[in-house]
């Protein structure tokens, strides 16, 4: 019977595995020094990186200038993220809130970690990932990955010393150093990151002038150029201090998608904010004159002429009223180019009779298409027949408008009350979400989530408009400084100031509009990083006495419960972590059924054949029992037997749907 492996995947070796399957002459084998003793040899599978870079290149490939962006530990970096880790992420019910319903997930832990840990069961899901990393400003860089290296290995990389150890120039921590370990922390992060994106999901990346070039070219070679949707340049309107120099008052938001092919069919389009105030205000007006009438109009344009600043282009663009009481702006309808296909009779004025001009390349539409716009009266026509016809677009038809490069907003958040410096607000994040995921199911992640700004504003969103959007929050537990307010207050480290901000949050949102939130999702599921559930074994057979035989009885830690066991076979599986699971009594067992049979578990330690066949009968796609929990190898044999004869048709696969841990 297989084990389950609790440990994350092995990155480079599904690498390697997609690259034999294209040049297998390029994959060779090579000594692995780590596993190998003077006894036995062992060899590993390597990557013959010189004929790979030849098997692609129409050209004879010799010398190693490309152009690339790289700094000191970038190679450290592309290890570190295709390590493998033996981890598990732990339920926390009690920290929790709404635990069986929720579908939201709040993560303690360090990112990189949990990001491996997610590789599997959210690859290809995740619709955002929205993320405020740390922007390297000498004091907001907590990260201690096991790339960062000594000063002296630092100094030896950068050729900080001629041939005769000549110091060549002065670096302090806070240059050289401190840059190259910050692009490491994320360049491995980002890789990851990655993995998740759904094809035609795209990622958000807050950063300032201190590392926007860096997290410019760190972007551009993880997603690719040709994935780059744009940079938001947030004005903030206040600049800062006191500086040499410009003073900033902006930061930039980088924006990458997946995969542009599959992103050219999203609707990556923002609300226009000041639509709903217009018609409202329009509604005043023919109420106030009784009809549709030329105070109406010069009313409406004094009004739109007062907020233009206030006000995007393409909502003062709707300035004009028609008889209807609808507002719209006349678009031309010239043809950009000259296909056949387009129409290029002219059109007749209905007032003098007479035929207008018509474009030099005709018009956009066909005949059918500019007789349809004819009968519903989305023509406009000139006083006379010398004005060119243009189209009228309905602003009531047109809520939604083109995702600019300047945002505007200079105001800041409270995080609820909470002691928390600089926290992302609200309306940002929730403008920028609203843009991406118009999808009730979507999923947004953040992993640098902080205060949990992008948990508040999901609910906040999704409260709005009736969705039903799911967040994944993850955040270090950093502890808070002992003289912070922070610590005063009662928060030992940063995870609880999020987790008690979506409480409040939550609490609010259905406060305020009990009635439209009485389904709303303000719950979340509360996982903590850890060491794997099992025990580690570091003896040779022949090293074992009977105490430690004994003591081996059972591979699972004495501390760990059967809810972090099956959290833990969902990680290995592959199954989302926030899908609803029952726990019952079934033979005298603890049986744990997951989305109705997605997987079912038993994780007892004396399982009897009556409870093996029970579970058989209910057909799970996925069954997983403790090793300890049979006496026997036979035993262990007869359960896939089982397995086959109440499930037959799916014989073939029971090896792989069955598993001890």
């Amino acid at each position: 019977m297989n084990h389950m492996k609790f440990e994350s995947p092995d990155m480079t070796a599904q690498n390697i595995d997609r690259i034999a399957a294209l040049f297998p002459n390029c994959v060779t084998e090579m000594l692995d020094e780590e596993h190998s003793t003077p006894e036995k040899k062992v060899y590993k599978r390597a990557v013959n990186f010189e004929l790979l870079k030849q098997m692609l290149s129409p050209d004879v490939v010799d010398g190693d200038e490309a152009y690339e962006f790289t700094w000191v530990g970038k190679k450290a970096a592309i290890v570190e993220a295709n390590k493998p880790i033996r981890k598990t992420l732990r339920p926390c019910v009690v920290e929790s809130k709404d635990w069986d319903n929720t579908e939201n997930l709040y993560i303690e832990g360090d990112n990189l970690e949990v990001l491996k840990l997610l590789q599997e069961s959210y690859l290809g899901k995740v619709k955002m990932i929205y993320i405020d990393p740390p922007y390297n400003t000498g004091n907001d860089f907590i990260y201690a990955d096991d790339f960062m290296r000594s000063q002296e290995e630092e100094n030896a990389q950068m050729g900080m010393y001629d041939e005769d150890k000549n110091r060549l120039f002065k670096n302090t921590d806070t240059n050289g150093r401190f840059h190259s370990d910050w692009c490491s922390m994320i360049y491995s992060r980002l890789m990851l990151a990655r993995n998740l994106l759904a094809d035609d999901g795209a990622i958000f990346i807050h950063i300032d002038e201190n590392e926007v070039y860096s997290m410019s070219m760190i972007c551009q070679e993880i997603f690719g150029q040709s994935n780059e949707l744009g940079t938001i340049i947030w004005d903030k309107r206040n600049p800062k201090g006191v500086v040499v120099g410009i003073a900033y008052q902006h930061e930039s938001i980088l924006v990458y998608c997946k995969n542009i092919s599959a992103f050219a069919g999203v609707p990556f389009l923002k609300k226009k904010e000041n639509a709903e105030d217009m018609i409202k205000k329009v509604e005043q007006l023919i109420q106030k004159y009784g009809c549709v009438n030329n105070s109406v109009r010069e009313e409406y344009k004094q009004y739109i002429k007062k907020n233009k600043s206030t006000f995007t282009g393409g909502e003062s663009a709707y300035s004009l009223i028609d008889e209807n009481g609808q507002i719209y702006q006349p678009v031309s309808m010239a043809a950009p180019d000259k296909p056949e296909t387009r129409s290029h009779r002219p059109l007749i004025h209905p007032i003098t009779g007479k035929p207008c001009p018509v474009p030099e390349k005709g018009w956009r539409f066909t005949d059918k298409k500019m007789d349809e716009l004819i009968s519903i009266n989305k023509i406009e026509y000139g006083e006379d027949e010398t004005t060119q016809p243009r189209q009228k677009y309905y602003l009531k038809e047109n809520m939604e408008e083109a995702v600019s490069s300047l945002l505007y907003f200079g105001g800041s958040d409270d995080a609820m009350g909470l002691p928390f410096d600089n926290p992302k607000p609200v309306y940002v994040a929730k403008k920028l979400i609203s843009t991406l995921c118009k999808n009730e199911n979507d999923i947004i992640l953040d992993f640098f989530s902080g205060s949990a700004t992008t948990a508040h504003a999901v609910m906040q969103l999704n409260a709005e408009d009736g969705g039903h959007r799911k967040f994944i929050m993850v955040q270090l537990p950093e502890k808070c400084d002992e003289a912070s307010e922070a610590y005063k207050a009662g928060y030992k480290n940063i995870c609880e100031i999020g987790k008690e901000r979506i409480r409040r949050a939550g609490d609010k949102i259905k406060s305020e509009s009990p009635m439209t939130t009485q389904d709303l999702d303000i719950g979340f599921r509360v996982l903590k990083l850890d060491d794997t559930n099992m025990k580690d074994v570091y003896y040779a057979p022949d090293d074992y006495d009977q105490g430690m035989l004994a003591a081996l009885e059972s591979n699972i830690k004495d501390d760990r419960t059967d809810l972090d066991l099956l959290f833990g076979c969902l990680i290995d599986w592959g199954l989302p972590l926030s899908l609803p699971y029952k726990s019952g009594q079934l033979g005298g067992c603890a049986v744990h059924t997951y989305n109705d049979g997605d997987l079912i578990a038993c994780f007892d330690a004396n399982i009897p054949e009556s409870v093996v066949k029970e579970i058989a009968q209910r057909k799970p796609l996925r069954a997983v029992f403790r090793d300890s929990g049979f006496a026997s190898s036979p035993e262990k044999i007869n359960v896939f037997e089982i397995f086959k004869l109440y499930m037959p048709e799916d014989a073939n696969d029971i090896s792989k749907r069955v598993r001890v841990i």
